[in-house]
């Protein structure tokens, strides 16, 4: 524990101006980052008598080995330099947001030439239109059924795309009318975006101008006695009310606006989204959090606008935020929302009508989020924690190990041989911190010398990051290190616990990894898949954990997951060595003129047969880069016939075939 006195900075050091600070660790590492109005006055607050201070704060200054600041000539940019600096270096003392799913999008694909409509989850692409986010994507799907048949817009992926146009054939959605089959040339790409932007348009909420055009069409058919066509339209408005009918108005002025809500006590915090577009519900979604910073209500809704907004611009941003509570520099977030939607954005509190009842709808949301996240954490809670005391029990360890590492190697007959590294923290898998290996050290089949090293180089890596830091050698940092020794690098911690996958080779071969590098403080177990025995190094004898113990099935869990990790990728890098085409030996020949190849003759079986004649008359290829196609294509192996293994029979070659 540090005495903060002893890095605080001088009188008159810290200026008296906006700007943003960081707290660092002795290793470096960012452990908090803030904004002020006034860096001076804020500061000071941290450097008081340790008695006064909130119980989280006060183990963040005592955590923190050294203070900084950056200042800035606004409050809007202090505003934007935190918000970068915490998703840069990810302070363990920040609200820090957590989505409790992963939300589906409706997303079109502006950015290719006929633009695609599908479900989308993850990160945004650009070229990409977003409606949502929804609850479920079956939600998605069923407005998207309805719709197509009055915005016949693409929906299928871009091989499939490409298979019917090969084909010159429509797919089912073509001969039913829920596409208007660009494959075919029924519609050209500007008839198809337009159809696009129709669609984006309705789903914008601006259905009112649209329906009533319809109506109008239809009435106008009627009264030229067109009845198929009036009846066509008249189930097209229909299947546009039915599309309209999931999403019930709630707002009659057809606001735009996000309502967030907050259900808080005193360790966690749940935070609430409804996302109304034309005064109707178009999405919603849910983060929770440890309040792992002293922050009241309005400093969560300042983190929740940070996170929602951060990385959005244009119309994602809504003309009219409405929050539970105001940010301490209200007028700093509004301009930095309004600069981010390029038009004023207005951030208040709803006081009364249909949007203070709406926002009292999204705080029961949030409540009732918090509650459930708080029953399903009990549990997991307790169930991982009697594990990790069981393992601790069983191998005789000091304390339960917060932080377990397992390795397991994979390979196909001596070929591609990997290795995995799946990291569990607190008893959760910690995706982030996995990582794979390629067994450099010899060629061939064998386990043994693969785990060695691999813990050798796993742990190598971490002696390194401890050298650099000086944590290792008792050096103090220079004061001029690089700005990213804040960021946390791989291997830089280590595991308690090392499980290997195997019995007793594997694991003898991972502590004598350990002792050559001098490294006595990490633990060394291996789990046997046979009878599903523990084994330790230097013992003879496996422990055999109770069938039912919750410490034997987080560690099947943890090998179970190394064992599925290094088997992808084991299986990725084999699927890249077979797909291999012969012309990935022609120097200078990239994956766009191969593809022309391909397209231009059918399949490798034609362009073999091509001269080089017939190959310079591909856009794109020149005399001397068809010589080497042909030297390339004549000089490799033939591909092996493929059998039918239920007759036995031998399969021709497809022409249509592909390279890839």
């Amino acid at each position: 524990m540090a005495d903060p006195s002893s890095y605080r900075p001088k009188p008159g050091q810290i200026p008296d101006s906006p700007g943003v600070y960081k707290f660092r660790d002795e290793h470096r590492r960012v452990i908090y980052v803030g904004k002020a109005k006034s860096l001076r006055q804020r500061l000071a607050n941290y450097f008081q008598d340790l008695a006064n201070l909130h119980p989280r704060t006060r183990t963040m200054v005592t955590t923190a080995a050294s203070v900084e600041w950056t200042v800035v000539s606004t409050e809007v940019e202090a505003l934007q330099l935190e918000y970068s600096w915490i998703k840069e270096f990810d302070p363990r003392f920040n609200v820090k947001y957590r989505d409790d799913k992963s939300y589906p999008y409706l997303a079109v694909t502006l950015n290719e030439e006929f633009p695609r409509v599908q479900v989308m989850r993850g990160a945004k692409k650009k070229g990409v239109r977003y409606f949502g986010p929804y609850g479920h994507a079956w939600a998605i799907r069923e407005t998207v059924d309805l719709m197509l048949r009055v915005f016949p817009v693409r929906t299928c992926s871009a091989g499939v795309l490409r298979n019917h146009q090969q084909k010159g054939r429509p797919c089912l959605l073509g001969y039913i009318g829920k596409c208007s089959a660009p494959c075919v040339g029924r519609v050209t790409p500007e008839e198809h975006r337009e159809l696009a932007e129709e669609f984006c348009d309705f789903m914008a909420g601006r259905t009112g101008t649209y329906i009533r055009r319809l109506e109008k069409q239809m009435m106008a058919a009627a009264e030229e006695m067109e009845y198929e066509r009036a009846a066509r339209l008249r189930d097209d408005i229909e299947a546009l009310k039915r599309a309209l009918e999931k999403n019930a108005v709630v707002l009659a002025d057809a606001t735009d606006a996000d309502l967030i809500a907050v259900a808080e006590d005193e360790l966690e915090a749940a935070v609430q989204i409804f996302h109304v577009r034309g005064g109707r519900v178009r999405g919603q979604r849910g983060w929770v959090t440890d309040k792992v910073e002293a922050v009241d209500t309005a400093g969560l809704v300042e983190h929740a606008l940070q996170q929602l907004y951060g990385e959005e611009k244009g119309d994602a941003v809504p003309k009219e935020v409405l929050v539970p509570a105001l940010p301490e520099d209200t007028g700093a977030v509004s301009q930095w929302l309004s600069d981010r939607r390029g038009s004023n954005v207005s951030l208040r509190i709803p006081q009364r009508g249909d949007k203070k009842d709406l926002m009292e709808t999204v705080q029961r949301n949030a409540q009732q989020a918090l509650a459930l996240h708080k029953t399903k954490r009990a549990s997991d809670l307790t169930t991982r924690s009697r594990a990790l005391e069981e393992i601790a029990e069983a191998l005789g360890l000091d304390s339960a190990p917060l932080r377990i590492e397992c390795f397991d190697i994979s390979h196909l007959q001596g070929e591609d041989v990997v290795a995995s590294m799946v990291v569990f923290e607190d008893g959760l898998a910690r995706k982030s911190e996995y990582r794979r290996f390629q067994i450099k050290g010899f060629e061939g089949q064998d386990d043994v010398r693969s785990m060695h090293e691999v813990i050798s180089r796993r742990f190598k890596r971490y002696l390194a990051e401890k050298d650099r830091t000086g944590e290792w050698i008792g050096e103090d940092v220079p004061e001029d290190a690089p700005e990213d020794e804040g960021r946390r690098k791989r291997f830089a911690y280590p595991p308690q616990l090392v499980v290997v996958d195997g019995g007793q080779p594997q694991v003898a071969a991972a502590q004598r990894a350990l002792d050559e590098l001098g490294i006595d403080d990490v633990a060394v177990c291996g789990l046997a898949k046979r009878l599903e025995e523990v084994w330790l190094p230097r013992d003879d004898d496996p422990v055999v954990l109770p069938r039912s113990s919750e410490g034997l099935y987080l560690l099947q869990r943890v090998r179970d997951t190394a064992h599925d990790f290094a088997i992808r990728y084991q299986r990725s890098k084999r699927t890249k060595r077979i797909r291999t085409s012969p012309l990935d030996a022609v120097p200078g020949l990239g994956e766009t003129r191969k593809q022309a190849l391909i397209k231009h003759f059918g399949s490798v079986k034609r362009l073999k047969q091509a001269t080089i004649e017939q190959i310079c008359e591909v856009p794109g290829m020149g005399r001397k880069t068809a010589e080497s196609v042909v030297v390339a294509l004549a000089q490799a192996a033939p591909a092996a016939p493929a059998v039918n293994t239920a007759t036995g029979e031998i399969i021709e070659e497809n022409d249509g075939g592909s390279t890839r």
